[in-house]
């Protein structure tokens, strides 16, 4: 990979599905000094936190500081209600933003679990993504803790996995800035299970800890070949 041409678009419904799904992995490319932006349509507050004084917005911009992420957009769709707007509606900022940032590598929210707006953002993703942009080379989906494995079938069969042994750490620091959002074990997003997840990806292939994606599309171009 040269890492001077890659710019990474992270896409995701709520907040923290985007640490969730590929914290580890995005706090290596910027390790790295790839640039990362991250996108994530809903408020996740009115349907579960009203007059709670909960800030999702202010806890993302600190869970995207830990990862070295600064570059990071709340669109601010109603939380849970994708479903009450046409998919042209969605689609439209999704690629404002793709046109204006030009990624290489997209990561987002696989569209088969029990969520909804999981499942209308993918929809959407694939529109935003078409191949007529040509410098997009590869799209991944990711996992979402408590979501993904609780929907039936399970359907999330990974064909990618990213090596996070390296900052596992700093994306449970990152998703501890969540706190409305953490759980206490066994619940799948307590701290101690999400630890416990990464180890489980890591150990399918003989690695300490990973983050286990679902390859849409890898694109070879100007005759370039796998390697």
């Amino acid at each position: 990979m040269n890492s001077l041409n890659e710019k990474i678009l992270v896409i995701a419904a709520h907040p923290d599905d985007e640490i969730l799904g590929c914290g580890g992995t995005v706090a290596l490319y910027r390790k790295m000094g790839i640039p990362v932006t991250s996108v994530i349509f809903c408020e996740g507050e009115s349907l579960r936190y009203a007059n709670q004084n909960i800030n999702m917005t202010l806890c993302s911009q600190n869970a995207a500081k830990k990862l070295g992420v600064t570059d990071i957009r709340n669109l601010n769709f109603p939380d849970q209600r994708l479903d009450q707007f046409n998919l042209i509606e969605i689609v439209r900022p999704l690629e404002e933003i793709i046109k204006e940032i030009r990624p290489t590598i997209i990561y987002c929210q696989y569209g088969g679990d029990i969520n909804y707006d999981h499942e209308i953002l993918f929809k959407a993703t694939l529109v935003a993504v078409r191949p007529v942009e040509k410098y997009i080379k590869s799209v991944f989906t990711f996992d979402t803790a408590s979501s993904t494995e609780w929907a039936y079938p399970r359907t999330f069969i990974p064909d990618t996995w990213v090596d996070i042994t390296s900052t596992l750490e700093i994306k449970l620091q990152a998703i501890a800035c969540y706190i409305s959002e953490i759980r206490d074990y066994p619940h799948p997003r307590s701290l101690e299970a999400l630890k416990n997840r990464a180890y489980s990806w890591g150990n399918q292939m003989c690695l300490p800890a990973a983050e286990a994606f679902m390859t849409v599309r890898f694109v070879y171009r100007n005759g370039s070949v796998p390697l």
